[in-house]
């Protein structure tokens, strides 16, 4: 068992469940565990640990072979092996990866009888020979390095890319100079042999008739003197060419014998001429990719030497960053702003979402973060408001100004256009007494962090946890302090018949009991941390938070009755939790919503009032009239009664739950999502004041998850956070980036776009696994 390494810095940061997951997948070896974290943040750190040790002792089935299903897997596998190693090829050649990419091109081998793809090779473009993709550095090495290509060594490359010590290696008199006594070295060097990658003679280089005669000779001794060397004659050679900086002054020659023909031949040959309206439209370009990446392209990065070298290839005038941090970066920012102005005016009625009160940026800027304010419409997008930089906690009461100032400020006098607001923090007292103070808001909290809060949960009040967890703290300190004990050393008997903590730590590690309970915690923790990443990218309306619960307690059944834990305890914690995130637009939104219409015996659709609870029934009857006007409150009941026994057309309820899959998840989407709301406005017009609540309810979202900032712009706020000026900047930057990522409907960060390029190999690729895998000595 070797020892767990430790990291105590990065860990003793964190701040949560989420920081310690990401710093493991980031960092899954450089870390060792620490005996002072709290026991709720220790378990996912250590079980992973842990399981990975158990995991020599499972087994896994095999598969049919005869089933098709098989080949398909076998061909999903293949191809997303060949996509990973294009993506690293791409990449290599723009710079980011090894040499040897250039010269080995990914290929997909077909099965002759089923057409499906069977294999992935490599095949060197410059001789066409085909190799096997498991080790891309092998091949180059053996096949490239080595000269078993023959096409190339033969490559000639430019005096630019020529290092002086090949240069001069690669040089007869080099040659002859160092090697007079190996006969065969100056043989193989007259031949074209291993002497050298690169044949290049020293003319080629530097021309000696340019200089002094006294520090010159001729072409015809070089090549005389080469020749009597290669005979093995020890002959009285001519003085070699000398530079009085030495090697060195190669590269400095060459850049003067490059300015003198261009002094001699001044016209070189013309690049691309590009119009005014062209070069316009491409700085607009090269504008927006550097605004959306919101500080990940660095403006200092504009005047880098090889960019410019690349705009003067295309045809683009040198730019400044100041340029870009100026008047376009302000008419970007006023072009957004209008856009979104405008999108304001036409809706009707809005929601306000706030992420960010609760920090789960991974101490990126120490105590520093960034809330952001969104805006919900009811067409189903989204349109970013707002950033605002806070610091350390913040009160209550500042939120609630900052969440009114910010409705205020779209809608003016008519607030009644804000429906409600969705926020991750506040629950309790900004978010209830903005809805006490006007009583047509429903402001909700925000379900990916209840569904976090619920591991908490379980840490506190489950003994389970508290077993395991100490258990596992036991079993770090152990490794970590003694780790010159192992199991299978002989002299760990001996320290265990003197030490009771090695017999203990020995008796629990064969104890089947201790891996039963920590697989069952690493389970139900998996459990619920994959419900609420479905639940930040899939960002479900109000409507489907009571199905979320009951989908979740479900699962836990099924957990509880694979493991043997009583359901009781664990039952109360969930309910507990559903308690405090519970509102009763939940209830009214999943009545009112024609998609989850049931279809009885008779063929209607009739909403799900079966699968309320007597109180939830009651709190859509208190909601409908709290949100109606006082006159249209039995009315509102009155159509209520009416939706009951009647419900939805066959036809539309169909229509409205037709679902399709997604091309790009596989999963099972609705095809209109816009037609609950639309089904209310233009067919149920016979339910007028009920159909207004059900407009501004089923449109409603229930996490406040949207744009995400990238890190480098955090730090960046962090170091000139004291500047008015860059904090302008900042502003308009995270403007610009959160309006085009929204209206992409892109919510994912650049990071998370990289990582998941990277995982895409599976860790096979030898190129990943040099970058990637910790080589530091234990």
């Amino acid at each position: 068992m070797p020892p767990i390494r430790c990291c105590y810095d990065t860990i003793l940061k964190a701040h949560n469940d989420d920081e310690i997951e990401h710093i493991i997948k980031l960092n899954p070896r450089d870390f060792r565990i620490s005996p002072v974290l709290p026991a709720q943040s220790f378990l996912l750190l250590f079980s992973t640990l842990v399981l990975a040790m158990a995991a020599t002792n499972t087994t896994t089935k095999p598969l049919d072979s005869a089933s098709a299903s098989a080949d398909d897997l076998t061909a999903k596998s293949v191809h997303k092996r060949y996509e990973g190693l294009v993506m690293v090829r791409t990449k290599a050649i723009k710079g980011k990866g090894a040499w040897y990419w250039t010269h080995l091109e990914p290929i997909l081998v077909h099965n002759n009888d089923t057409g499906l793809p069977k294999a992935v090779k490599l095949r060197c473009s410059r001789c066409d020979a085909v190799f096997s993709a498991s080790n891309p550095s092998r091949t180059a090495s053996e096949h490239l390095k080595r000269g078993t290509c023959p096409n190339f060594n033969s490559v000639a490359k430019p005096i630019s890319s020529i290092s002086p010590t090949s240069a001069i290696m690669s040089s007869p008199s080099s040659s002859v100079h160092h090697n007079h006594r190996k006969r065969s070295s100056s043989a193989a060097a007259g031949s074209g042999g291993a002497a050298s990658s690169y044949q290049v003679s020293p003319l080629a280089i530097v021309d000696p008739s340019r200089f002094c005669g006294e520090l010159t000779y001729s072409s015809a001794v070089s090549v005389t003197t080469m020749a009597t060397a290669s005979a093995g004659g020890l002959l009285p050679q001519q003085p070699h060419f000398m530079l009085s900086g030495g090697r060195e002054d190669l590269g400095p020659l060459a850049m003067l014998e490059d300015s003198v023909k261009k002094l001699k031949s001044p016209k070189t040959s013309p690049g691309p001429t590009l119009s005014k309206t062209q070069i316009d439209s491409a700085l607009d370009y090269l504008a927006d990719w550097v605004y959306d990446s919101c500080g990940s392209v660095s403006f200092s990065s504009l005047e880098h030497p090889k960019f410019k070298a690349f705009l003067n290839q295309v045809g683009l005038p040198a730019i400044s960053r100041r340029e870009f941090t100026g008047a376009r970066l302000d008419a970007k920012f006023e072009e957004a702003k209008a856009e979104s102005e405008a999108r304001f005016r036409d809706a009707m009625f809005f929601q306000i979402a706030s992420d960010g009160w609760k920090p789960k940026n991974y101490a990126v800027c120490g105590e520093e973060n960034l809330v952001n304010l969104t805006v919900n419409l009811p067409n189903g997008t989204s349109l970013y408001r707002r950033a605002l930089f806070v610091t350390g906690s913040v009160p209550s009461k500042y939120a609630e100004e900052v969440l009114w100032e910010t409705i205020t400020g779209i809608c003016g006098d008519v607030e009644q256009q804000c429906v409600g607001i969705v926020a991750d923090k506040f629950k309790a007292k900004a978010l209830k007494n903005l809805e006490n103070q006007n009583p047509w808001m429903v402001n909700l909290s925000c379900q990916f962090q209840g569904f976090n809060s619920l591991i908490k949960d379980f840490s506190k009040e489950l003994q389970l946890f508290r077993t395991v967890t100490e258990n596992c703290l036991k079993l770090a300190n152990f490794v970590n302090y003694k780790s010159q004990l192992v199991l299978l050393d002989d002299t760990f008997k001996v320290v265990a018949m003197e030490d009771p903590i090695a017999r203990e730590v020995s008796d629990m590690i064969r104890d089947v009991g201790f891996w039963n309970e920590l697989e069952a915690v690493h389970s139900v923790v998996k459990l619920v941390k994959d419900m609420a990443q479905e639940i930040e990218t899939d960002r479900p309306l109000v409507g489907q938070c009571l199905p979320l619960w009951d989908k979740l307690r479900a699962k836990v059944k099924d957990w509880c009755s694979k493991f043997n834990i009583a359901e009781g305890p664990v039952e109360k914690v969930i309910e507990k939790r559903f308690r405090k995130n519970y509102h009763p637009a939940w209830a009214a939104a999943y009545i009112l919503d024609p998609l989850y219409l049931i279809r009885d015996t008779s063929g209607k659709y009739l909403p799900p009032f079966k699968y309320l609870t007597p109180d939830q029934e009651k709190d859509v009857d208190k909601l409908i009239t709290r949100l109606v006007s006082r006159e249209e409150a039995h009315i509102a009941l009155m159509e209520l009664m009416k939706w009951r026994t009647e419900g939805l057309d066959p036809v539309y309820a169909r229509a409205v739950q037709m679902k399709e899959r997604d091309p790009i998840t596989g999963k099972m989407r609705i095809a209109n999502p816009q037609s609950s709301r639309l089904v209310w406005e233009t067919y149920l017009t016979e339910f007028k004041s009920l159909g207004k609540v059900a407009v501004r309810l089923i449109f409603l979202h229930a996490t406040s998850c949207g744009f995400k900032c990238n890190w480098s712009l955090l730090r960046w706020v962090c170091s000139h956070g004291h500047s008015r000026a860059g904090l302008d900047r900042a502003q308009k930057l995270i403007f610009i980036a959160a309006h085009s990522k929204l209206e992409r409907r892109d919510f994912s960060s650049d990071e998370e776009k990289d990582a998941e390029l990277f995982t895409l190999a599976n860790g096979e690729d030898d190129v990943l696994n040099e970058v990637l895998v910790d080589t530091s000595p234990v």
